[in-house]
This record gives C-alpha cells, structure tokens and sequence, in this order.
C-alpha cells in the first residue's frame, strides 16, 4: 500500500503543521487464487492443444489447418488478456482530507455533447445536466457547458427551463421535497418535443430561424451565470451550437469536444475538465471531489492525466439479453499499466494536458518560456485564447470573468475555419482520424508519458443508458469496433507510439488487444462453419471419438466457460446473464457475424478507397413522465430481439440456416458429396454445430415469430440463397481431408 500526499501543479496551501493525511491510496489487488488457476489452466491447455495441431497438420486436410490458423488467433487473444489484466491496482480516495487540506478546491469545466434531438431527446440531456449541477462541490468552481451539435431549439428550450428548476431544486433539494416539480418540467419538455406545446421561434429561439443541422453560423448562449459566485448557488450554465458549413469536415464529437474547449478557455478556463455523454449522468453526489483527491493527491502529477470512471449502465434487464452489461470489461488489471483507457465519458482531464503538455515540458522551467507566435501557430488566432492557454501551461489560476462579454471571442473560435493550420486534432485538444476519438486521445496522452487512474466508486460515478433493441446495440458496437480499426491501421498505431514515443510495451500489448477486437470478426466466423463444412463434405476438424486428444479439446471449453462463469458468480449475476454474455459478450459468435463483421468490413471499403466511415448516433430512450419503472420488467417482451431488413441480422441467419442443413443432413439423409471418403461422422463436430444454433437461439426463435419480433422475409430470402450457395461450393469445392 503506498500513501499519498497532497499536491498538484498549483500551490493549494496545507493547513496542518502536521504531515499531511493521504489523499488517495493506491493498492494492488489480489487475485483470488481460483482465478489465477484457471488462467494458467487455460493458457497451458492452448499451448498443448497448438503444439498437438501443428505436429499432427500432415494427417489432415484442410480443415483441420483452417481450424489451428483460428486456434492460434483465440490464444493470442487470450495471452494478450492475460498481460493486460495481470496486476489489478485499485484506488481509495479521502474526500475529507481534501476538504481540510485544500482551502480552495481547483475550478472543474463540465462538458455535456449531444448530436441529435431526435435520437437523443432533450430530456436526457436535462437529466445529465441537473446531475452535474447538483454534485456536492462549490458552484461558483462548477461550469457547465453543453454541444448541441443538431442545433436544436428545444434543446436550448430545455435548459432555459432546466435552469429555472434548478435554481431552485439545486440548493433546496435534500431540503424540500419538490418531485412534482420535476414532474412538471418533464411534462413541458415532452410537450415542446411532440408539439401539444408551441414553441415560438423567437425571443432567445430567433437564432435558429431557418436554421439547418449542417449549415448555420455559431450559436452561443449563456443560459445563466452566477454572477455573485455564490458556492451555494447555480453554476454557469452555456450553451453551444458550433458553427456547421457543407464544406467543411466536422469531426464529428472530436470536434465538438475541441469547440468546448476553446469555448471554455475563454470564459472560465478551468484547470480541470469533465466530459459526459448526453446520457451520463453522475450518481454519485461527490464524484468531483473524489476526482480531484486523485487528480492532486500524487506526488508526481504524471501518475493522473486524467481520471476515467467505468462505463456502467443503469436500465438493462437483471439477465442482460443483449450484452449491455459492462461488468466483464470494468476489471482493474489495466490501471496496473499505464491505467485505464480514455473512454470518451465520465472522465477527468488536466487542461494543460488536453492542450498537448508533454513531461518533458511539465519540468517547472515553462514559466516565462513561452514562444507567442509558436502558441498562436498552436492554438490559433485569437489573443484571448493564446492568452488563457498561457496561463494553463504556465500554471496561473485565472481571475473569474465575465462569461457574456466573452461570447463574441467564443463564437470567433467555434467557427469553421479556425482550426486551418492549427494544432487542434493534431497534437492539441481531442485527436482527429477515427470516429472513436476518444481512445486515439488518450493513447497520444499515454504515448506522451502521462499516465491515467481509474476511478471505481460505489456507488458508481456516472452512470447511462444502455441500448434498449439488439439493432441499437449492435449498431453502437459496429460504430466501436469501425473506429478501433482505424486507429490500428494508421500512422496513430500504438505500435508507432512504443517505437518512436513513451507509451510502454505492456499498454501497447493492451492497446492492440483492444484494437484488433474487429478482426476476431473473420477467424470466428471461420471456426464457426468448419462444423458445418466438415459435416457436409464428410471431413472432421477434431479428433475422433476415442482419441485421447479430444479430452483436450472439451477441458479448453470447459475451462474458458467455468472461468467467464465464475466472474458472473463473483459478481452475484445469474446463469442467465452469464448465457447471455456467452452468446452476446464482446467476442461472442453472435457479435463477431454481425458488429465485429460489418465494421472490418466498413474499414476494408475506406483502407481501399470505396466508401468513407459514417458516424452512427446511438438512440437514447426518452424518459416519460407518464411510465411505470417497473414497466420494462414487467413487461413480456422484454428482452426479446426485435428485427427489421437491416443487412446486418443476414450473416447469423445464413449461419443458422448452414448449421440447421448440415444437422439435418446427418441425421436425415445421405451426405452431399458421395465423392468424399467415407469417414465417422463423429459426435464433436455434431456437438459443434449444435451449440452454434443454441447460440443463435433468438435468431430461431425469430423465424417462428410475427411482427417485429420476426426475421423479415426478405431478411430470409437473402440468407437462404447464401446458405445454399454455401452447401453448393461445399459438394463442388469440397477441401482436402
């Protein structure tokens, strides 16, 4: 256990003569011995099950090479998990001693991005915004500021009304009960959004006359300002609709996020910002506080660049039918590294940082060193700016401002053509050249030398909405695995970092365990029809019944599945849930014929020049003041997989049809190819082919099934003449045995 003392890049006076108490406490969690034994397990069963492959690959065909080329790629997978996720560190924070030590706490920007108001109703937004205003911290350091990148008039009709409720509900609310408030605000929110209320485009609206998403000027709009800088008040609250033309790239959230913060170096310019989904909203009443205790609770300030809290979702189903659950990919193990991955909410940047500071420059020799022309080259034309990123990397806390003479100066650098010939998306502010932008960040941070903290609290920091149809879901994951591609096969690749710059060996290996996830996508898919084939064409890709090899086989899958099944237990979630995440977990055979899949694929088409990336906005429910919160589990098809022609359910349903036609040729009928030589059928690769159809079991129920829980004909139709063409190529290009 090491103890931590106060400190930070700004000179926080400490009020004790005594030594000062610990901030934070960083740990090294031990490993129950269970799990570290089936690890091992696990490794040595791949090591022999490889070596028994490769020197038997003269005795078979085919298949039977097809079947180690995947085998390999699964141990690979398995070896860079295990050297990822090897030396768990944990964190403990002391939010008291923070309060006593620091008499003035660091001011914190918050940011809330939003896109669309359709697929994100303002509603979520409000609920992400009230939670960030009543965090137990002084309002007068709070600043949030929110991307309204659909410019949308309700949306900047529900923070006017938002903050109306908050002025009240936020210094009043463990005092007075005032729900029906709330009750009231959803109503008028709701009402503007289907149009029972009438929004009149005029007054602060008259901006957004004749206004379209991609093509309007800047809009800002300071929605309230604590003028008196109240601690107990209302914090600053601003809205933000970058300017949007035709012809200009946008980056998508990247460039948003880059808007918000030039916006807010000018107005508030706080040492530390919060970044937060729309739909993230913080559960935790002193998240901030326990932020900063890691944020200045090191010694040396490169152990915190930022501090990331886990991902969670709050409204999934008990038994999590569509993977939702992130309780698998929240462990430890790669805080034991260079720390947690940047990812892309909930999480807590140094500004300087963000702004590109590397450690070679944070020596204390920056003060007074500063090149004028190199920082506007940097950050850009605008004298305010330079001078307020300055101040950041010169470590001076800024005079508070007033926000509504800085709204010229902000709208200048939210503009289009700002960022021409500037670092921004380059080496400052959130890193261009992927739609997931938030993990090509945070590995240029790492590569710089920083190093990151998780942030595991109970309950959770923030928490957000997770996907409420298979279709959302596996839309949003296709998005990730599309982004994590682009970043593994560009100049940004974090094998470049570890060559030429300071990211660690041991994060790259964690870097590219999480990049190449898309490419598990083509070896599942194979090994997921070598059953299928080898039943068809009379061949076999395991050992027969009576081999002693085979034992081998059943120990691996026995071990692998105790071992994910031991995690759910652990975690006190049931069988169901742990089936579920077999079936739809990040490298499940469902996921990789249908996200994992789809997004090699969009990459393949952009790396060869035929079509580009295109950001997908995942659809947020809309809250309803109306509904039961009991409404989704008591109702019977919940959890149940709706479909619609998306291309994307075609793959799992050819897969199903190929597995239902080789189960049926062998238990039925004669084999497709009479040419073969007759061999046992054998019951492994039987076994095989059953437990992908129990995979793909809601894909088979949806055959049966009407409406939109049904596969759509045409979805049917399409999958059908694949699998036929299938099991035609299998009787004419039957491979050799």
């Amino acid at each position: 256990m090491s103890h931590i003392s106060a400190r930070s890049s700004f000179s926080y006076p400490i009020m004790s003569d005594s030594l000062p108490l610990p901030l934070c406490e960083k740990t090294s969690v031990k490993v129950p011995t269970l799990q570290r034994a089936l690890e091992i397990v696990i490794l040595f069963l791949f090591t022999c099950l490889l070596a028994y492959r490769l020197f038997s690959l003269t005795d078979h065909g085919i298949p039977w090479l097809l079947a180690f080329l995947c085998e390999s790629w699964f141990a690979f997978n398995w070896v860079l998990n295990l050297i990822t996720l090897w030396t768990p560190m944990d964190y403990k924070t002391y939010p008291n001693n923070l309060l006593q030590q620091v008499p003035e706490l660091p001011a914190v920007d918050m940011f809330v991005s939003t896109a669309d108001p359709v697929l994100e109703p303002p509603i979520v937004t409000v609920n992400t915004v009230l939670s960030l205003l009543a965090v137990d911290y002084p309002a007068h350091k709070l600043a949030c500021y929110v991307s309204d990148d659909g410019c949308s008039p309700l949306t900047l009709f529900s923070l006017i009304e938002a903050s109306k409720f908050a002025r009240i509900w936020v210094p009043f609310c463990k005092k007075y009960d005032i729900q029906d408030e709330y009750e009231s605000l959803c109503q008028k929110i709701e009402g503007a959004g289907d149009h029972s209320v009438p929004l009149d485009i005029s007054g602060d609206y008259a901006t957004f006359a004749h206004k379209q998403t991609n093509n309007h000027p800047t809009v800002i709009k300071v929605i309230w300002e604590n003028k008196q800088r109240l601690s107990d008040g209302l914090s600053h609250l601003v809205y933000v609709a970058r300017e949007k033309r035709p012809n200009h790239t946008h980056h998508y959230k990247a460039g948003a996020m880059n808007v918000l913060t030039r916006v807010s170096g000018l107005m508030t310019n706080a040492p530390f910002m919060l970044n937060v989904d729309c739909d993230m909203y913080a559960s935790n009443s002193k998240i901030v506080l326990h932020a900063m205790c890691l944020l200045l609770g090191f010694k040396h300030e490169k152990q915190g660049a930022f501090v990331q809290c886990p991902q969670i979702c709050y409204d999934y189903l008990k038994v999590d039918p569509f993977g939702n659950s992130m309780s698998m990919t929240l462990k430890p193990g790669i805080a034991g590294i260079q720390g947690p991955v940047y990812a892309g909410t909930g999480c807590f940047h140094r500004r300087k940082v963000i702004y590109g500071l590397s450690l070679q420059d944070s020596t204390g020799h920056i003060q007074g060193n500063l090149d004028v022309e190199a920082v506007k080259d940097r950050f850009g034309n605008s004298i305010e700016l330079i001078s307020s990123a300055t101040n950041i990397l010169a470590e001076k806390v800024d005079h508070p401002r007033d926000l509504s003479n800085a709204v010229e100066e902000a709208c200048k650098v939210a503009s289009c053509g700002f960022e021409h010939n500037t670092s921004w998306g380059k080496q400052v502010g959130w890193i261009y050249g992927s739609i997931t932008e938030d993990l090509l960040t945070g590995m240029k941070i790492h590569a710089r030398g920083w190093k990151s903290i998780l942030c595991m609290l109970d309950p959770p920091g923030f928490v957000g909405c997770a996907p409420t149809s298979v279709l959302v879901m596996l839309t949003q994951r296709k998005r990730w695995i599309t982004g994590l591609l682009e970043v593994l096969f560009s100049k940004s690749s974090p094998i470049f970092s570890t060559l030429n710059a300071k990211l660690e060996f041991r994060m790259c290996l964690a870097y590219i365990w999480i990049l190449i996830w898309g490419l598990h996508s083509i070896p599942a898919l194979c090994y997921s029809l070598l059953p299928a084939y080898c039943i068809m064409t009379n061949s076999h890709f395991l050992p027969k019944i009576g081999e002693p090899a085979l034992l081998m086989f059943a120990a691996l899958f026995l071990a692998n599945n105790l071992y994910n099944l031991y995690f759910y237990l652990e975690s006190g979630l049931s069988i169901t849930a742990w089936w579920n995440y077999q079936r739809m977990g990040p490298r499940s055979t469902v996921l990789s014929t249908t996200s994992l899949l789809f997004g090699t694929i969009s990459v393949v088409l952009k790396l060869v020049g035929i079509s580009e990336v295109v950001f997908e906005v995942t659809q947020k429910d809309e809250y309803s003041s109306s509904s039961d919160d009991d409404q989704n589990a008591n109702d019977a098809n919940a959890g149940k997989f709706t479909f619609d022609e998306s291309p994307i359910f075609v793959p799992p349903t050819t897969l199903l049809f190929v597995h239902l036609t080789a189960l049926a040729t062998s238990f039925l009928g004669p084999k497709l190819t009479s040419s073969a030589p007759q061999v046992s059928t054998g019951v492994g690769k039987i076994v095989c082919s059953v437990w992908v159809v129990i995979s793909f079991w809601p894909f088979l129920r949806g055959l049966f099934e009407k409406g939109k829980y049904g596969i759509p004909l045409s979805t049917i139709l399409k999958s059908g003449g694949l699998a036929m063409l299938f099991m035609l190529c299998c009787g004419k290009f039957a491979l050799p045995l």
